[in-house]
């Protein structure tokens, strides 16, 4: 697992030949100091840069890039070498140099040769630097570390150089920039995008634990608000909604649909992405600024313990409460800065949520009471509800996508509750059931009539409770499949379908299709797996879960994983396709910028309302109508 690093933290390297991959939003240059015992950088000769990009045991890239991956061999480096400095810098160019606040900031993560993470640091908090220390490699008794160090420099690398201690460090610099300036004058530009069809561009499914989150990328760059479908296209979007005016020096009130986008769904897509990357990045700051008071607290703390003069008597109390209040008084700041922007992300939330449609909206939505059945389908559909430990009880709704690109999970096994309670395993399947049934609910409401069907398979019966609103409302294809037969059935014909469906678009005879072939998408819950399953079953269901989405047909299991032991690492694979999501909140997903564990939370029809059992009947008589 990558450990997530705050600046002054260190953290153990067990490999001696490592990758330190960097992303940032803009080009930038990436090099490296060597130092010896004493920290101490000799010469120009011990500095790996753009202009001199190898030295025993280190290589960089010899130009600016916004991914950079830097080569290191710990066994190679000379015997005096006993730190590694990671600097990255913005290259100066001819209107002057960009700062490093003016752009998302740069992530930094060492890897194991194979790929494998083993530390993660992203450099955020900078403002008028330039240049930065991004990484520290350092052998303390024969071991060594990397230790996450962001000291930027509004004086750019002139500056970096001669706090390295090193000589002429203004010319080093200089050839530095030269260097890259020769570079970026041999690149060859990049060919114009070329037009896309909205008819067959692909728009891929947002991820909340992988970094190929739509809109997002992995570097930490800024939100991407522009429609994958869209990207080829030279048109603009339309104009957003204009903010309204600030009042007395405070920011700009908030207005649903305040993003690009070529429609209302699309802007307030856009906006809850924003929203959603704006709260991982505040409290990521915030998180890093109260670690570093905290450091720097301790470290104040031990030099008044390890000095004989004031360890005891007035002295030493006096030196303690001024580190103290240092320490409040950082903390007090950093608090201060986190409840501003998290003030003006709940006002954003208080406008967008009352204006959000029915895909993306909570089951308590008055949106829901006004329901009707759509003519198009949706571009996303909201899971449930995301939110970090200080932004209680800011709740940000987590979208995917649509069509779902990957099956979902809805873990039914030990989830620990609010209260740290595990509920009994009944509990927990009912509960995860119901998860699966609201979803299905939401799926069915916001597809037009016909164009969604959904097909269970309960082998023991033990959803039949959960199922009822779908069963009483008539909205499932078929009656929920029972015993070995009925899964044996249903598994049956949903992997001829997905054959033909393959065949069909492969061959673009899309009109061969056999009459009893449902060209509507489906939805398949599988309850209790896998139980009622043998072996010929579970490899159709893994069938389905891999190729199903491409035409259409997509999984929601209901399962407990430690019921499907006895399969072992055989269905691994299964497991890692498919998104976990959890009946009870849970903190369990993972941002793409920083890596805050964010709980989830399901969304769930309140308890007593009779929404659910209005908005499927609408939707049944629909599709009624619609045959």
């Amino acid at each position: 697992m990558t450990a997530e690093l705050v600046r002054g933290q260190n953290h153990p390297l067990s490999q001696v030949r490592l990758e330190i991959r960097v992303s940032a939003a803009v080009p930038i240059l990436a090099g490296a100091t060597l130092g010896d015992e004493h920290g101490a950088v000799p010469g120009a000769s011990w500095v790996v840069h753009p202009g001199a990009p190898a030295l025993p045991g280190i290589e960089v890239s010899g130009q600016a890039a916004t991914e950079h991956r830097l080569a290191v061999d710990l066994a190679a480096l000379p015997e005096a070498v006993h730190r590694v400095s990671v600097l990255l810098a913005l290259p100066e160019r001819p209107g002057g140099t960009l700062r490093f606040g003016a752009v998302a900031a740069p992530t930094t993560v060492v890897t194991g040769l194979d790929g494998t993470g083993i530390a993660r640091f992203t450099l955020s908090g900078l403002d008028a630097e330039s240049a930065v220390v991004a990484l520290e490699l350092y052998r303390r008794q024969g071991a060594w570390k990397v230790r996450a160090v962001g000291q930027g420099y509004a004086g750019g690398l002139t500056a970096l150089l001669s706090d390295q201690g090193l000589p002429q460090a203004g010319e080093l610099a200089a050839h530095i920039q030269e260097a890259v300036t020769r570079s970026l004058a041999r690149a060859i530009p990049a060919p114009p995008p070329q037009h896309v069809p909205d008819a067959t561009a692909s728009a891929p499914t947002p991820s909340y634990d992988t970094p190929d989150t739509h809109g997002v990328p992995a570097s930490g760059g800024p939100v991407d608000y522009t429609h994958p479908g869209r990207r080829g296209h030279t048109a603009p979007p339309p104009p957003a909604p204009t903010p309204g005016p600030a009042q007395d020096g405070q920011p700009a009130r908030p207005v649903a649909g305040d993003a690009v986008g070529w429609s209302m769904e699309e802007r307030l897509y856009n906006q809850i992405w924003g929203m959603f990357e704006d709260l991982a990045r505040t409290t990521a700051a915030y998180r890093s600024a109260v670690d570093f008071a905290d450091s720097r607290l301790e470290k104040e703390l031990d030099q008044v313990l390890t000095d004989p003069r004031s360890r005891l008597g007035a002295a030493g109390e006096a030196a303690r409460e001024a580190a103290h209040a240092r320490h409040s008084q950082l903390v007090d700041q950093a608090r201060a800065a986190f409840d501003r922007d998290l003030a003006q992300l709940t006002a954003e939330s208080e406008v967008v949520e009352p204006a959000l449609p029915p895909a993306y909206a909570r089951w308590d939505n008055p949106v829901w009471h006004g329901y009707r059945v759509p003519a198009e389908p949706p571009l996303a559909l909201r899971l449930g509800d995301l939110h970090l430990p200080e932004s209680i009880p800011l709740r940000i709704p987590m979208l995917v996508r649509l069509p779902l690109e990957r099956g979902l999970w809805i873990d039914g096994g030990p989830v620990a509750g609010p209260d740290d309670t595990v509920p009994d395993t009944a509990e927990l399947r009912r509960l995860a059931m119901e998860t699966a049934v609201a979803l299905a609910a939401r799926l069915l409401a916001v597809h037009p009539a016909g164009e969604f069907a959904v097909q269970v398979i309960d082998p023991a019966g033990a959803g039949a409770q959960a199922l009822q609103p779908l069963t009483r409302a008539g909205a499932l294809a078929a009656p929920p499949a029972t015993g070995a037969v009925g899964v044996a059935d249903v598994l049956g014909r949903l992997t001829r379908h997905v054959d033909l469906m393959q065949m069909a678009v492969r061959g673009d005879a899309a009109e061969s299709l056999p009459p009893d072939v449902d060209t509507a998408q489906q939805l398949l819950i599988v309850n209790d797996f896998p139980h009622g399953f043998d072996d010929r079953a579970v490899t159709q269901l893994r069938y389905l879960a891999d190729e199903g989405p491409a035409v259409g047909v997509h999984l929601v299991m209901v399962a407990d994983r430690e019921d499907a032991a006895a399969y072992g690492p055989l269905l691994d694979p299964l497991w890692r396709s498919l998104m976990r999501l959890t009946p009870m909140p849970d903190d369990h997903l993972a941002d793409p910028w920083v890596g805050h564990a964010w709980t989830y939370e399901p969304s769930l029809v309140p308890s007593g309302s009779g929404i659910l059992q209005q908005v499927l009947a609408e939707a049944t008589a629909a599709r009624t109508k619609h045959r």
